[in-house]
């Protein structure tokens, strides 16, 4: 059966992680009981009988000192009280281990299957819960069905389980009559103990059973529509249109960036007027000129106004201007290929800036400077 929200659409889509994150935090995550169940009566009857001569030892123990008493104590008003005492010291030290694996043994088994969760409005009272026609919903809902068929099935397993080995082991009890008392006791305790550990080792079917059930039910009731997805998307990842604004102020805030890099150029090449690209090179801390600033039409156009203003040798070359264009990206060094190239541009500007400061013959701008056929783009 497909579930469906208040709206009557079908809940199609599995759960995103959103979804499972924001169930967590409200205390729904996958819980089974039959394991819970299973793990503490499995692990606590096998932590008994194997704990049974260590536990037989101190009650001898205990009961032994409760019933000697030394003549002086008999007259004695507090000396009741005193053994008393001494007895449940006993007592609660010899079950500390036991009681300690079983806090362990049931904080781990009901974290085993959703993980650890606390959360508050879990633990809110709500008085919705106390609604008598709310709780005969839940007993006749298809769950309460299905927790009836489990106590059915468990009840049948075990008690089939334990007819079967009463009548396997009737011949071992029939004996016990032919053995002497203290032999008799430890054979029975022995038949009681290893009987009990195979009866509830039938637990482990029904949490078989039960652990992918309930973590099928869970993601089943965490469904979502088509709808409520797409608007989960729009909750996270932002509304196209706010998106769309916000790629927008980044590009102007990258552009800004990037403008403010153009007077430090030392050359501007340029298509002349579709593209032009800002080359900066320092000969004591780069292996190769990098481009500081690229664009093209109207922002090439703004590189070049820039450079004038800063007085920027801007260079016209075509085919050099379009191959750094497509194959380098900002803030990157020019391929090994284009080196020559733009060697012969930076000596010419060079030449240029000695001209400027201290005179002398006017260098001529370099023509045909030689770019590789795999990075033309004419």
């Amino acid at each position: 059966m497909v579930a469906e929200n208040q709206d009557g659409q079908e809940k199609t889509e599995q759960p995103t992680a959103k979804r499972l994150e924001d169930a967590k935090k409200k205390g729904q995550i996958a819980r089974s009981r039959e394991l819970n169940t299973m793990a503490i009566t499995l692990i606590g009857v096998v932590a008994l009988v194997v704990m049974s001569g260590q536990l037989g030892n101190g009650l001898k123990e205990i009961m032994t000192n409760g019933f000697s008493l030394e003549r002086g104590e008999l007259f004695h008003d507090n000396s009741i009280f005193i053994h008393l005492r001494d007895a449940v010291q006993q007592t609660f030290l010899s079950l500390v281990p036991f009681f300690l694996l079983m806090i362990i043994v049931a904080v781990g088994s009901s974290v085993a299957l959703g993980g650890l969760s606390i959360s508050s409005e879990a633990l809110t009272p709500k008085l919705d819960k106390l609604s008598p026609l709310k709780g005969l919903k839940r007993i006749f809902s298809a769950k309460g069905l299905m927790e009836l068929f489990k106590a059915m099935a468990k009840f049948s397993l075990i008690g089939g389980v334990t007819l079967l080995l009463l009548w396997s082991t009737l011949e071992d009890y029939l004996l016990l009559h032919e053995m002497d008392l203290p032999q008799a006791v430890d054979h029975l305790g022995g038949l009681i103990g290893w009987s009990v550990i195979l009866i509830t080792s039938t637990l482990i079917l029904v949490a078989a059973i039960d652990v992918p059930f309930q973590l099928w039910e869970h993601k089943r009731q965490l469904k979502m529509t088509r709808q409520e997805v797409r608007d989960e998307m729009k909750e996270t990842d932002g509304r196209p249109e706010v998106k769309g604004r916000i790629r927008q102020l980044q590009r102007e805030m990258a552009q800004r960036r990037m403008m403010q890099e153009v007077p430090k150029a030392d050359v501007i090449v340029t298509n002349p007027s579709h593209y032009a690209v800002a080359l900066h090179y320092d000969p004591d801390n780069m292996i190769a000129p990098k481009l500081v600033a690229k664009g093209a039409d109207l922002l090439a156009f703004n590189i070049r106004k820039i450079a004038q203003e800063a007085q920027v040798p801007v260079v016209e070359s075509p085919v050099l201007a379009r191959a750094i264009y497509f194959h380098t990206e900002l803030n990157e060094t020019i391929p090994a290929g284009l080196y020559l190239a733009v060697a012969k541009l930076l000596a010419y500007v060079f030449q240029l800036k000695v001209y400027r400061t201290d005179g002398g013959d006017i260098p001529e701008e370099p023509e045909d400077l030689p770019v590789p056929e795999e990075y033309r783009h004419d």
